[in-house]
């Protein structure tokens, strides 16, 4: 396979290639907390997609993301923190190295004739977080779609998925609706312009902390190296809406994804 022909299949949502995805993420925050425009944090997260196809168009796909917590900001005042609404002065800690809550979905996916993909699924967190701050202490399940396009130019679509709290130590009610919309641009040299920016909305946070929502841009580039093709991304995510006391104003991804065989 050639990296242009590695390149237009990994941006094929429904793709039968098996992935090891490492994200690496620098975000910057802002907000009217006191000093919230000097924090900031990294995260490395872990995604591998092993598809196991089941006829010419449709896969099942078991994807768990794994996310590590390199610097997590975190609020407080008095010791204790601050819930995601609060809106005072407030002083600053930092998680260090921490294991987030793990996410997965289990899906099936099916690409037309004419190019139309179509994914559904179950998505769902389990509380493996190792420190409470970066995790819910909970089990959360619900749906998950896709509808997305490929063609020769490249491909387009967005993810819905929504969560509620199903288990867990945590008595709070959870309901939060997240996706992602994409868009991959194919070039010469296995060159593409693609983004792949997440977002969320918590219906039980109070006005003016419930929706995050990021404009993304990138760039990205395959190649094949000693046989195995790899691709590299950089991407920038500008948030448009935020949490108003505490949330990101921007966002940088590296990531670097080599295709592994698969063992089925």
């Amino acid at each position: 396979m050639s990296a242009s022909e590695a390149a237009a299949e990994l941006a094929n949502p429904n793709t039968t290639l098996g992935v090891l995805a490492f994200p690496l993420d620098y975000v910057q925050y802002d907000g009217d907390l006191a000093g919230a425009s000097d924090q900031s944090a990294w995260r490395l997260s872990f995604q591998p997609s092993l598809p196991y196809k089941l006829n010419d168009s449709t896969n099942l796909f078991v994807r768990p993301l794994i996310p590590v917590y390199l610097d997590q900001p975190v609020p407080f005042v008095g010791g204790a923190s601050l819930p995601p609404e609060a809106s005072i002065d407030a002083n600053y800690d930092s998680t260090g190295l921490q294991l987030g809550d793990i996410g997965f979905d289990v899906a099936v996916g099916k690409t037309t004739e004419t190019g139309t993909v179509l994914i559904g699924g179950i998505v769902g967190t389990l509380p493996t977080a190792t420190d409470d701050r970066v995790g819910l202490d909970q089990v959360l399940l619900g749906p998950e779609f896709l509808l997305g396009k490929v063609g020769k130019w490249g491909s387009v679509g967005g993810l819905l998925t929504h969560q509620w709290n199903v288990a867990g130590s945590n008595d709070a009610d959870t309901s939060l609706t997240s996706g992602q919309y994409f868009y991959n641009i194919n070039l010469k040299h296995a060159w593409q312009i693609s983004a792949t920016p997440t977002f969320s909305y918590n219906h039980n946070a109070s006005s003016g902390e419930q929706l995050t929502f990021p404009a993304g841009i990138g760039v990205s580039k395959t190649a094949v190296i000693a046989g195995t093709p790899w691709k590299f991304a950089l991407q920038y995510w500008h948030y448009v809406e935020s949490p108003d006391s505490f949330g990101p104003e921007y966002q940088i991804r590296f990531q670097v994804a080599p295709v592994v065989p698969l063992p089925w």
